[in-house]
């Protein structure tokens, strides 16, 4: 009967206890101001992290530079346009009529008497206004047991070179048959007898080249014997 009478008396000693503590009302601004210093925080502001105030600079909005700071401008790459090289110009010479290049005709017809005797021209000589890299063809027809040899002169360039190519078929690839081996503006292929023969019993069409290095006038004639 002791064990009844005592645990209503200690529950009663414990209910002034709980009635009379003030725990801080949950969310009441005032409340934790004081728990955090009145004077640190003016009425209106809150300690970190309570009431949505964010914890670090960057979140919720808030600038996250110092003040003062100027962040570094930024560039856009650029790219240095190219300028293309000189020696790149390719494509057919502009064809004159041989009398316009008249100057080389004595240079032509010494280095005839010397290089191919013996030998006749294949019909007329053909010439043209050059730029760098540009070519000149004159086509003609191969005779089978036929020697050929071609010779040219240039005006104001710095090297020529010749070749006689054939053109087997439309849809193949033309074939180099022969070029010179000389340097300079003037140039002979198949000269001092050397010349290029038909090895076959046949025919068939072809085209003497002149290429140029550098600017300027050029002058070629086919031989054949």
């Amino acid at each position: 009967m002791r064990l009844y009478v005592l645990i209503p008396a200690a529950l009663l000693g414990l209910a002034p206890l709980a009635c009379g503590g003030s725990d801080p009302e949950p969310n009441n601004p005032s409340q934790m101001q004081n728990q955090y210093g009145a004077s640190t925080y003016p009425p209106g502001q809150y300690p970190p992290g309570q009431y949505g105030q964010p914890t670090q600079p960057g979140q919720y909005g808030q600038p996250t530079t110092q003040p003062g700071y100027t962040p570094p401008a930024t560039t856009t790459p650029t790219t240095t346009p190219t300028t293309p090289q000189a020696g790149t110009s390719t494509g057919q010479a502009t064809p004159i009529a041989p009398a316009a290049v008249s100057a080389a005709t004595p240079v032509l017809t010494a280095m005839a008497a010397s290089e191919v005797q013996g030998m006749q021209p294949e019909g007329g000589a053909f010439a043209g206004q050059f730029q760098d890299g540009q070519t000149l063809e004159q086509p003609f027809n191969i005779q089978p047991g036929k020697c050929y040899s071609v010779i040219g002169v240039g005006l104001g360039v710095q090297e020529l070179n010749l070749q006689i190519v054939a053109q087997p078929a439309p849809m193949l690839p033309p074939v180099v048959l022969s070029q010179d081996n000389t340097t300079g503006p003037n140039a002979t292929l198949g000269g001092k007898g050397q010349c290029f023969k038909n090895p076959l019993p046949v025919g068939g069409p072809a085209k003497a080249v002149m290429t140029v290095r550098g600017s300027g006038l050029a002058v070629a004639q086919i031989y054949v014997k």
